[in-house]
């Protein structure tokens, strides 16, 4: 996932042994984040642009993007509201952060705790993130604070726990073993305070929260080349963390990663669930 790092210490238990670890488990700094973002993308980018041509996005709106992670999203919003509009752009890590002038600001922000940008904002989007937040109630509602009287938030996020298989059709001991490395991967997560059940309670915490005409979709693929690619990324970044853990032995990691690159595994995503609203006037 996208764009925030903890810093928690935790510690997780597998059979008997104590695992002290720190941090996001998807660190922007490793070199595999790029890959991760590229793939996150192209699966999740046509999603996040139908969603947000349908509030309405246009020239001279104010667009807030909370934890970006990379630059599809905010260079995007950049293009639709023009040089009348603002989009800023924030991440607690902005290390896939352009440097150069590309439209939009980079803030350089954590939701959990930071106040929000100044101004008020005609959108307000995250993806991908508040799963990973364990201070995901204080962020939701700056994020809600942020949006001025008729303002429209969009919050889209994954709920691993709705369909935890990368394989859901397991009908080998190639998939057996992938969905048995993704089990792994989701305890690793909850282990730094994630929320894997986090996308389904969407539409109740935006209706809890007051605002109007909410409605939500859910998306997630199949099989994909893109799918592919992130999870070669993912499972390079976290193998060490699967190893301390005691959760995954090398070959078994080196075996499913041949498998993987064999192009013969239909591997999916967890649902990436999409909920939006608008701020009563």
């Amino acid at each position: 996932m996208r764009g925030t790092t903890l810093p928690l210490r935790v510690v997780v238990e597998h059979d008997g042994r104590m695992v002290r670890d720190e941090g996001y488990l998807l660190d922007n700094q490793q070199s595999e984040a790029g890959r991760r973002f590229a793939a996150l993308s192209e699966l999740f980018d046509p999603v996040t642009f139908r969603h947000l041509s349908a509030v309405g996005v246009s020239t001279g709106w104010a667009c807030w993007e909370v934890g970006a992670g990379g630059v599809s999203v905010p260079a995007w919003l950049a293009e639709q509201v023009g040089r009348s509009g603002r989009v800023v752009a924030s991440d607690i890590d902005t290390a896939w952060m352009p440097a150069d002038d590309v439209g939009f600001e980079v803030l350089r922000h954590d939701v959990g705790v930071d106040e929000a940008p100044m101004g008020r904002f005609d959108l307000v989007h995250a993806r991908l993130l508040l799963t990973h937040v364990p201070a995901r109630a204080r962020a939701l509602a700056s994020m809600l604070r942020a949006l001025r009287p008729g303002g429209w938030l969009v919050i889209e996020d994954a709920d691993p726990a709705l369909q935890p298989l990368i394989c859901p059709d397991e009908f080998g001991p190639a998939q057996q073993l992938a969905n048995r490395l993704r089990q792994g991967f989701r305890t690793l997560m909850a282990g730094r305070g994630a929320d894997l059940a986090f996308g389904r309670t969407l539409p109740r915490l935006l209706r809890a929260a007051g605002l109007e005409t909410v409605q939500a979709d859910a998306f997630f693929p199949i099989t994909s080349l893109a799918c592919t690619v992130l999870e070669i990324a993912t499972v390079q970044q976290i193998r060490e963390r699967l190893l301390a853990a005691g959760l995954a032995t090398e070959a078994e990691i080196e075996q499913h990663l041949a498998n993987v690159a064999s192009g013969q595994l239909d591997l999916a995503t967890a649902p990436l669930i999409s909920a939006w609203g608008r701020k009563p006037h």
